[in-house]
């Protein structure tokens, strides 16, 4: 189980950049006034190369490496020239550097940034002194020294861009000052101990491109959010109540949305057919309500649908809104008390790999329109109360293998057994879970048993569609029920 769970997320993974990217970056905007000098940031050109650090900022770079437990910082002359991995600079016009970026913590083997004293480290207020910074980074600092994020960080205003304090241990509200730093692009206080709620002023953040405040305990309401520039927003795993606002469906560039294991209640909004840009929701682990919203079928770019463990009982899954999801490549739409039929439209969609609507209450058949899905290669119907054969041929069998999940559906069979209840060529592991057709011949009125069921009991208790054969009919089928017992136990 964990196996299937590491390869779909490695396959969500792919379908968005790689999030590193935006905590290495320095974001600049032109439309920010600015004195310094736009050189490439690998070295040092011709014209500059007489240049020196302010010597403000250099000691305040000084104080702020001492305070994360990087004193070896203060043995340089000049911080800019003689530089490292972790600090970034820009001349001004006159030929002085000043400091645009500072960051701290191994992230990976290629970013290994100054570490910092997880005992002692604590942000330095010498920061303000910083009159140009654009990017902060802090990975894995305070993690044995639990403290609040300082709210004099809101004084960086003027310049800042780039906030990433991940994994730091932080405890406490987020600072309502944050929303003072208006040119922000990136905002990640991921995997902290954070228990307040969103603030308010974070709707000044008009610039803001990726939010990410997941895995921490932040509580109350999602407040209405800026909604032009968004696209990465990220509050999973938090304690979040209330409705979805419809705002966020205002957001014309998101590109992934992820709200999933909250305490959201209420309908999905009908507004999202502004997501026009979407690739990732996960909504899955709430308590959300209510119909599909007819909205989710403009979601054209859509590659990623997680909606699993819901309230929607008694909801039917609609065939006209998943028709057009094209680019759909993973839906998962486990535990939500679905009933109805799956929709053709479902096994028509050309990019769909990843399938789960196990653990639901859906009946009727397997639509035929699956026998065509070329690229399915993981399928979960488990638990449902679904009839009839299954349309798949015995190439599909063997591509999905043990992610074909058809257990626990009364009256699935596979329609490819030959007369000894296998089919050639075919493992029988494959279609645990089910019978082949030819045995599901019951009366009305009679149960049919799963060969996959068939225990030691006596021949008069044998249900009617098997009793029906002769003993010897019966001992013959006794090889391939201990092979499908066996498959059970290795399942």
């Amino acid at each position: 189980m964990r196996q299937h769970s590491l390869s779909l997320l490695q396959l969500v993974l792919l379908l968005l950049p790689p999030p590193s990217m935006t905590f290495t970056v320095i974001m600049t905007d032109s439309n920010v006034p600015s004195t310094l000098v736009d050189t490439p940031q690998t070295g040092f050109s011709i014209a500059h190369d007489r240049a020196r650090t302010d010597s403000h900022e250099q000691k305040a770079v000084y104080e702020i490496m001492k305070a994360t437990g990087n004193s070896w910082a203060t043995s340089i002359p000049d911080v800019c020239r003689g530089r490292w991995h972790g600090i970034e600079c820009m001349p001004d016009k006159d030929d002085v550097y000043h400091i645009v970026s500072l960051s701290f913590g191994a992230l990976s083997d290629d970013t290994a940034f100054p570490t910092c004293d997880q005992s002692t480290s604590f942000i330095s207020p010498w920061l303000t002194k910083l009159p140009h910074i654009r990017s902060l980074f802090f990975y894995q600092c305070f993690t044995r020294n639990p403290q609040p994020i300082p709210p004099f960080l809101a004084h960086l205003g003027p310049t800042l861009q780039s906030l990433v304090l991940r994994n730091n241990g932080h405890v406490g509200p987020i600072p309502t000052q944050l929303g003072n730093l208006t040119l922000l692009r990136v905002l990640d206080l991921h995997s902290n101990n954070l228990t307040s709620s969103i603030p308010q002023s974070f709707t000044n953040l008009a610039h803001l491109r990726s939010l990410d405040l997941s895995s921490n305990r932040l509580t109350g309401r999602i407040p209405d959010l800026p909604t032009s520039t968004l696209n990465v927003l990220d509050l999973s795993q938090n304690l979040l109540q209330g409705s979805i606002p419809a705002s966020l469906g205002n957001c014309p560039s998101l590109i992934k949305m992820d709200l999933s294991r909250n305490y959201l209640t209420g309908p999905i909004p009908n507004s999202f057919d502004g997501l026009r840009s979407l690739m990732l929701l996960d909504l899955s682990y709430n308590r959300l309500s209510g119909p599909f919203p007819v909205s989710l079928g403009s979601l054209t770019s859509l590659r990623a649908l997680i909606l699993k463990v819901n309230s929607m009982q008694s909801t039917v899954i609609p065939n006209a809104v998943f028709s057009p999801l094209k680019n759909l490549m993973i839906l998962i739409l486990s535990d939500m008390g679905l009933h109805g039929t799956i929709p053709e439209s479902i096994g028509c969609l050309p990019s769909l790999r990843v399938l789960h609507l196990d653990r639901n209450d859906l009946n009727g058949s397997i639509p035929q329109s699956f026998r065509h899905s070329g690229n399915l290669n993981e399928l979960r119907v488990n638990d449902n109360r679904l009839v009839g054969p299954i349309p798949f041929g015995r190439e599909m069998l063997w591509k999905m293998g043990r992610k074909l999940k058809l257990a626990n559906n009364s009256g699935l069979c596979y329609d490819g057994c030959s007369s000894n209840g296998r089919d050639e060529g075919v493992d029988s592991s494959f279609v645990l879970g089910i019978a082949c057709c030819e045995s599901q011949t019951a009366p009305v009125g009679t149960t049919t048993k799963h060969l996959s069921s068939i225990d030691h009991q006596e021949p008069e208790h044998i249900s009617p569609s098997v009793s029906g054969a002769s003993a010897l009919n019966y001992m013959q089928l006794l090889p391939s029920t201990a092979i499908l017992l066996m498959g059970l136990l290795l399942l």
